[in-house]
């Protein structure tokens, strides 16, 4: 008799922090750990993980992450987790040289880890359970699903997928293990959601590769592409597109976009050296202008974006775009960067280049559109399904496809982070809503910050709009008087020499409440500095309408 608990950390009503746990008979089984990209209101936030603090307490039980590709919403978040969860990591050949070369770039000790590289061949045991993998198609190499077999039959995650087909092998989705898998009881699947409101185009990829050709026969000059590094599907498509209409290849930012050098290192893009050119800083002599130059520029989230600006305003060392150059972009917004993009295109334009912007349609083809979620679902015939990956409609569209298929609400559950799917031998399953404390986020800029996300977000908003006023003065304790004259300090509310009146009111209000705490037997401090940020900030906000994070600096000081 089993007892089985699926949940979420990270990856259910939202785009990222894919983090996933199957428990097993208190078998703690970890599928991927990604994270996401803040939004542009998040100040001074680099990256988002999920929390995965109350694993810590249960680590020895944990028998490892099982990861199932290479992007970041998948395994970004493993080099924050690792020290603390320092378990077994198990994933194919190509994510686990992205894996450690993260690791590296945080400074750790890959000898310090067990770090285990698996093909869709590899069985992996554990007591009553065993783990398999199965080859799947997606715009990275080496992308698995996950099968956990139990004594109630396997639970399938298939993490993104797509089932359009592939001539290379390292893209292939292997029907026959899925099958295999299909063969024996599935219990729950756990598929991708975000294509599932797409409706099905077969011609999708012969589409793109249409509207590719067709920039590149139009072309007089050199062409620019903008790619996201990790779709490497994407770029190989366009080296092969290049190397038949005969022109040279530039990688912008080869070097510092690892993915595609360890791609290329690996063979895992295919691209001949001969049609590899490397251009040289533009001086007098140079301008790398070469009208049979096609410049690759790649780079994750903003990056892309970011470098094709600088080419406009003639900033980059490398390329100045022109009006005889064709902009080819094949970089859909990702969440966060929408203004970016927006004001990009808004700069390509003054630059009178030749700019065509690849249809967002043609460019999501690597997850599963509705009817390959079907699909996907009628192979493996689950009793039960958990849509994962996607935001809660999403979910809702798996909900509505199953129902096609002559699922019921019964058998299809929508969980939210930190709810679980509960199943024991013989019943039937249900949910638990919160059932995992703690489930939240930790935001890194630089260090995590786990306590108080909110607040630390709310005085960055703040600081943003309104700016930051400090009072700084030395107060006598033991005669109760303050000492010399306070000053202020005003970043990013008002320029201070303009503001002489204002900021003498401001002085004025600070001697009068300094008057009522500097009058009892013993200071107390934190009531004064509070007592301070009141008064102050009711009279800057009745004068400027303004709300300014006020900071009072009291230096006990003995004269």
């Amino acid at each position: 008799m089993s007892e089985i608990r699926i949940f979420a950390l990270g990856g259910l009503g939202e785009n990222g922090k894919n983090m996933y746990v199957v428990d097993v008979d208190k078998q703690y089984f970890i599928l991927d750990a990604g994270l996401k990209y803040p939004s542009n209101d998040m100040h001074g936030v680099d990256e988002i993980i999920p929390n995965y603090k109350m694993l810590i307490p249960i680590k020895d039980r944990i028998k490892g992450f099982f990861m199932s590709h290479a992007h970041e919403d998948h395994i970004g978040a493993l080099p924050h987790m690792i020290k603390e969860l320092n378990v077994p990591v198990y994933a194919t050949n190509f994510t686990m040289q992205i894996i450690k070369d993260n690791l590296k770039d945080k400074d750790l000790d890959l000898n310090e880890f067990k770090l285990n590289t698996v093909t869709q061949d590899s069985i992996i045991k554990f007591d009553n359970v065993k783990v398999t993998f199965f080859n799947t198609t997606h715009s990275i190499p080496e992308s698995v699903g996950v099968a956990i077999h139990t004594m109630d039959g396997s639970i399938v995650y298939t993490s993104d997928f797509t089932f359009i087909q592939q001539g290379d092998s390292k893209y292939q989705t292997d029907f026959k293990k899925i099958n295999e898998i299909a063969n024996k009881k599935v219990l729950a699947l756990l598929t991708e959601s975000v294509g599932s409101t797409l409706t099905q185009d077969s011609g999708i990829g012969q589409a793109l590769i249409h509207k590719i050709n067709s920039v590149y026969a139009n072309a007089s000059g050199r062409i620019i592409v903008s790619l996201f590094s990790s779709d490497l599907l994407k770029i190989q498509r366009i080296i092969d597109i290049s190397l038949a209409h005969k022109k040279k290849i530039a990688i912008i930012g080869r070097r510092a976009q690892r993915i595609v050098d360890i791609a290329i290192e690996n063979g895992y893009l295919d691209i001949p050296k001969e049609a590899l050119t490397n251009l040289r800083y533009i001086d007098e002599k140079n301008k790398n202008d070469d009208n049979n130059l096609v410049a690759l520029v790649t780079g994750s989230r903003h990056e892309p974006f970011y470098m094709l600006q600088r080419m406009c305003k003639k900033a980059d060392r490398l390329i100045h775009i022109n009006e005889n150059d064709t902009v080819l972009l094949m970089t859909a917004p990702v969440p966060g960067t929408e203004k970016m993009a927006a004001r990009t295109l808004d700069v390509l334009s003054r630059s009178d280049a030749n700019v065509t912007v690849i249809d967002k349609r043609l460019l999501s083809s690597s997850h599963a559109t509705g009817e390959e979620i079907k699909m996907m679902i009628n192979l493996l015939r689950p009793t039960y399904i958990i849509p994962t990956i996607g935001e809660y409609r999403h979910q809702y569209g798996v909900r509505n496809l199953a129902k096609d298929l002559g699922y019921t609400h019964d058998n299809v559950f929508l969980l939210d982070n930190g709810d679980s799917f509960n199943y024991k031998t013989g019943k039937e399953a249900y949910i638990a809503k919160k059932d995992i404390p703690n489930v939240g986020e930790i935001l890194i800029d630089g260090t995590p910050v786990v306590d108080g996300n909110d607040q630390v977000i709310k005085d960055r908003e703040l600081l943003a709009a309104e700016g930051v006023i400090m009072i700084v003065a030395n107060v006598n304790p033991k005669t109760k008087k303050i000492l010399g004259e306070p000053e202020i300090i005003s970043k990013g509310f008002i320029y201070v020499k303009e503001s002489e009146e204002l900021l003498n009111q401001v002085k004025l209000i600070f001697t009068e409440t300094s008057k009522e705490y500097l009058k009892q037997k013993y200071i107390n401090w934190n009531d004064y500095k509070q007592g301070l940020r009141e008064s102050i900030s009711k009279f800057l906000y009745q004068e400027t309408r303004r709300k300014p994070i006020m900071i009072p600096v009291l230096i006990s000081t003995e004269a």
